[in-house]
């Protein structure tokens, strides 16, 4: 579903504004805390696949930058406090994603009871971009709380060590455990194609349309999601393949 936004006529009167709801109620404002929050979340995204890459750096570098998360501030500041920040921005974020997705598409269902017999996608819209952005944010929550129970709380994971971050990332991606990982690309896919539509659209809500950058905003977002499925899945294949042991 495109959330491009279309100007419409100002309600007059003196009950124009009576009644109404707050401005981040509104549909424009759940589209902008949507968008927001979105780009908050690929951020942390981006930051996590390039922290990833430190496997291929070997076990001492990787289990360093995993040690520096855990040690950053101290002593001012107790252990793990830069993680504990992130997790709780990270679930603020989410949720703000989540409640405003689910609002908009209530309201719209709300809206347009009977749904269109045919609909041609906006421009820049993939074809059933609003189904694969429902069932892919489905898959893409399942795989988060496998991978807290398995690479952060260690409950499903061989290596329950935990300084050694190394270990872990070899342990759940060892070819016997080929099930884990056929699911982790497939979570991939689906955040790739959640962040290719996703970026676009909270780029039409918070800049609004405009036919020069149109193109390139949505090349952008396709490079983004390239990358982003790249360099998570270059850690699982190489594990896969001897290639990082």
């Amino acid at each position: 579903m495109s959330t491009e936004l279309r100007s419409r006529p100002a309600a007059s009167g003196p009950a124009a504004g009576a009644g109404h709801a707050p401005r981040w109620r509104s549909s424009i404002g759940l589209k902008i805390i949507m968008a927001v929050s979105g780009i908050a979340l690929v951020g942390f995204i981006v930051a996590h696949m390039a922290g990833n890459l430190h496997v291929f750096e070997g076990p001492e570098r990787m289990n360093e930058y995993a040690e520096g998360l855990r040690t950053f501030g101290e002593p001012l500041l107790p252990r793990e406090s830069l993680l504990w920040a992130m997790r709780l921005g990270l679930i603020a974020a989410a949720a703000a994603h989540i409640a405003s997705s689910v609002a908009l598409t209530r309201r719209a269902s709300r809206a347009r009871p009977v749904k269109y017999a045919s609909r041609k996608a906006a421009r820049g819209e993939a074809a059933h971009a609003a189904a694969t952005m429902r069932w892919g944010a489905i898959v893409i929550a399942a795989f988060v709380v496998w991978h807290l129970l398995d690479l952060t709380f260690r409950a499903v994971n061989p290596v329950k060590d935990v300084p050694d971050a190394y270990g872990a990332v070899v342990a759940t991606f060892a070819p016997e455990r080929w099930p884990v990982t056929v699911f982790y690309l497939a979570a991939l896919v689906a955040l790739g194609f959640h962040l290719r539509h996703g970026i676009w659209s909270a780029v039409q809500t918070i800049a609004g349309p405009s036919a020069v950058w149109r193109r390139r905003w949505r090349a952008a977002a396709l490079v983004t999601a390239v990358t982003v499925v790249a360099g998570f899945a270059a850690v699982p294949l190489a594990v896969s393949f001897g290639l990082v042991s």
